[in-house]
């Protein structure tokens, strides 16, 4: 017998056929003899309509009472799900946030989980009953008010809810079979991985990979929770383990690549060249929320002056231009040159620790290309580079091709 999360997304609850499929899912796992929570998403495409009801009345809503519409979506999508699983004969009970409870911190709209007693809930599955969860929502610590926690927040419940009740393993099921080593749509060659690390997989997420979200494996990875990739839809092909690295008996020395058109570069020509001068342009951007990803300087041969180069995402990236605007005179630069046609590459994994030379097949597969690099980044199991975007797919091709990660 084992303890089960099974976490199904918008595309796989979109509408009641959906829902009895997923719930004909968990009576399998339940025949089986394992104890199942489930936690579900809203069905598709209704947070998006929910979220335009409140911007239809307010551009300026209070982020309370947003959350209060926007969470409905899991709270029907639980209720149908658990009358599905009565409805086979199955004992179930939808919980929402504020019942378990998910205590969160108080950022409306994208808070962070605190914490979750799972002792009761755990009780319950010991029974047999299925405890059908609605994901994305908590409860604040100040009010008792509902929560929710950012797009794709329903990853995060799953992952924190199978850490409280020490599930065996968190399973999500999504419109995809596993992870791959890049995008199967733009790469005829890349195949599924059966297993990836935790690092790497957060490193695919956070650099553009959308097959997990940031914050879930982060939380996998923190309470060691093994987590599966599978498709709802072919539910009887295996799917990726995220696991610990101790977990896999050897690494490639890399295991994907990610790419992110969320990029935005800025540079600003002939800045000051001295102490101080980045703070100067970087605190503010930080004040404002901007988040800063890659940086690259480069300094005039006078050695007065120099070049500073950086990417902000793009729904930041206007109220980036009107920041460095507004501050020219301050921050002592000649001229501003924005760029939005661009892409972010990245090579990643584990075995980049103990090998040489994963940057230059890099650098040199895309030069034989004519791909021309403005930004370079790097970690310790990362590689990424800022490219222009109408070579992204060429680029993609070309290094999985040159790291040997091409199927068959």
């Amino acid at each position: 017998m084992a303890r089960i999360v099974m976490k199904f997304g918008g595309t796989s609850v979109a509408d009641v056929d959906r829902i009895q499929a997923v719930a004909r899912l968990a009576k399998r796992e339940i025949d089986a003899g394992n104890e199942v929570a489930v936690v579900v998403s809203a069905m598709a495409g209704v947070t998006n309509r929910l979220e335009g009801y409140v911007r239809e009345i307010s551009r300026l809503f209070d982020l309370r009472e947003y959350d209060t519409v926007v969470s409905a979506g899991e709270q029907i999508t639980a209720g149908l799900t658990a009358i599905a699983l009565q409805e086979m004969g199955v004992d179930a009970r939808s919980w929402l946030g504020w019942q378990v409870p998910i205590h969160t911190d108080n950022a409306h709209g994208s808070a962070s989980i605190a914490g979750i007693d799972g002792e009761a809930i755990a009780a319950r599955l010991r029974t047999g009953e299925v405890a059908v969860f609605a994901g994305y929502q908590g409860l604040d610590p100040d009010r008792g008010r509902i929560t929710t926690l950012g797009r794709g927040g329903s990853d995060t419940s799953a992952v924190a809810l199978a850490a409280a009740i020490d599930a065996d393993r968190c399973d999500i099921y999504t419109d995809v079979d596993g992870v791959y080593t890049t995008d199967p749509r733009i790469v005829a060659g890349a195949r599924k991985l059966d297993r990836i690390t935790y690092e790497e997989m957060l490193e695919m997420a956070s650099q553009g990979a959308k097959v997990l979200q940031t914050r879930a494996v982060e939380m996998a990875m923190r309470h060691r929770v093994p987590v599966q990739v599978r498709s709802t839809f072919d539910p009887d092909t295996p799917g990726t383990l995220v696991v610990d690295e101790d977990s896999i008996v050897e690494q490639d020395i890399v295991s994907g690549i990610a790419y992110s058109r969320d990029e935005a570069k800025i540079t600003l020509t002939r800045v000051a060249d001295r102490p101080g001068v980045a703070a100067g342009i970087f605190g503010p951007l930080a004040q404002e929320h901007i988040n800063v990803d890659m940086i690259v300087q480069n300094v005039s041969p006078e050695g007065d002056a120099t070049d500073v180069t950086f990417t902000v995402s793009k729904s930041d990236y206007d109220r980036a231009i009107k920041l460095l605007e507004e501050k020219k005179e301050s921050f002592g630069y000649q001229e501003l040159r924005p760029d939005q046609n661009v892409v972010k590459v990245s090579v990643i994994g584990v075995g980049m620790r103990s090998h040489a030379g994963v940057a230059q097949t890099m650098f040199r597969a895309l030069a034989e290309r004519g791909i021309n690099i403005s930004v370079i980044a790097t970690s310790e199991i990362k590689i990424s580079v800022l490219i222009p975007d109408e070579y992204l797919e060429l680029a993609l091709r070309t290094l999985h091709a040159a790291y040997g990660l091409d199927s068959g």
